[in-house]
């Protein structure tokens, strides 16, 4: 494996594509790292010291992006809207008939469809780094462990709405540039700048999440949870490669004296036709709720505003996520095989039939 890495760096070409992708990636943690406008760093330093330990959807989330999701940076949002905006326009692909006709006009109408994409994750991050935002303001977005460091300080002499039209507009900002850093390696540097980016973010936070494992937990544990990423990256990459091969067998042809076909070949079909897309959406689906909580709560008569009053509900709010994941797989593979226009294969079969006969396309 090192001397192939190191074979890639003796051609110029791959060394060339692989210095940008590193550079890209730099400027990536740079913005992954950079405090937005009117955001406390040493509050939020301090609030992350205080609920070091905690799980839930934000601190998942927080692992997509690198750690730059609970400092509210200027990539704060990372490529989630992206790939949401993705998802959804490949879903509403097959439901509508403006989308469906992109599709088949090849590399003009795919050209469309990603400008589409574009103008859906600036929507999307603008109401995710809303979300946040009032996630942070209400002091929900660390569990409301540390109201006594705000992280959007107040008193500061700016108003308070344009500080949070400033952080509304940096972090959908920040997705813009996520996104085109991400177009930027698919197009000159190593390809797939999406799964790049992501991983980069992952890979960002197993030296400390390792690290603390190991303080708290001693070697054994350290070593077991090492041994469980090992196991479940096999079992993903398995079932990520696995297919079903639907085998197809050609008849035999006489032209002249020569006897042609008789071959037998195989169809590939993915096993896993959904991916992890439905998971992250699920995942995504959870923030409108959280964010709106501070809102829709009812309160208590001498209670915190920002408290939630009922903490027990919180792991019934998990479960129903946990439980719709399979239908919200079921629909997704349902939509990528399309079953929705059956006979979608006969006319294609039908057409070409009519071009090799000397008619005209329809």
């Amino acid at each position: 494996m090192l001397s192939a890495f190191l074979s890639a760096f003796r051609t110029p070409d791959l060394r060339k594509k692989l210095l940008f992708t590193v550079g890209i990636i730099a400027v990536y943690r740079l913005g992954a790292t950079l405090p937005s406008p009117g955001v406390s760093y040493g509050n939020v330093q301090k609030c992350l010291d205080t609920i070091q330990g905690s799980t839930g959807v934000l601190n998942l989330l927080d692992l997509f992006s690198g750690g730059a999701l609970l400092q509210l940076s200027v990539f704060a949002l990372g490529i989630m809207p992206y790939i949401t905006a993705s998802i959804i326009l490949q879903l509403l692909t097959v439901v509508i008939p403006r989308l469906e006709q992109l599709r088949k006009e090849g590399q003009a109408g795919q050209a469309k469809i990603t400008q589409y994409t574009r103008y859906l994750t600036l929507g999307l991050g603008v109401l995710q780094s809303s979300a946040f935002v009032a996630l942070a303001r209400s002091g929900q977005l660390f569990n409301n462990q540390c109201d006594q460091f705000p992280i959007v300080p107040k008193g500061t002499g700016i108003p308070d709405w344009l500080t949070l039209i400033i952080l509304v507009l940096t972090m959908t900002a920040g997705t813009g540039v996520v996104m085109w850093l991400g177009e930027l390696i698919t197009d000159r540097g190593v390809g797939n700048g999406m799964s790049v980016l992501i991983f980069t973010s992952i890979a960002a936070r197993l030296p400390s999440e390792g690290w603390k494992i190991k303080t708290t937990k001693g070697w054994g544990m350290f070593l077991l949870v090492i041994a469980l990423v090992l196991l479940v990256i096999t079992a993903v990459t398995f079932i990520e490669q696995a297919q079903r091969r639907i085998p197809v067998q050609y008849a035999k042809r006489m032209i002249g004296r020569r006897m042609y076909g008789g071959t037998s070949t195989y169809i590939p079909l993915k096993v896993n036709q959904g991916r992890r897309h439905p998971g992250h959406l699920r995942l995504v689906a959870a923030l409108p709720a959280d964010a709106r909580a501070p809102v829709l709560r009812p309160e208590r008569p001498g209670q915190d505003p920002g408290l939630d009053p009922e903490p027990h509900r919180e792991g019934e709010r998990a479960g129903a996520h946990r439980d719709l994941l399979p239908a919200d797989h079921l629909l997704h593979v349902l939509l990528r095989v399309d079953h929705v226009q059956p006979d979608r294969g006969r006319g294609q079969h039908e057409e070409v039939r009519r071009l090799r006969a000397g008619h005209p396309p329809r």
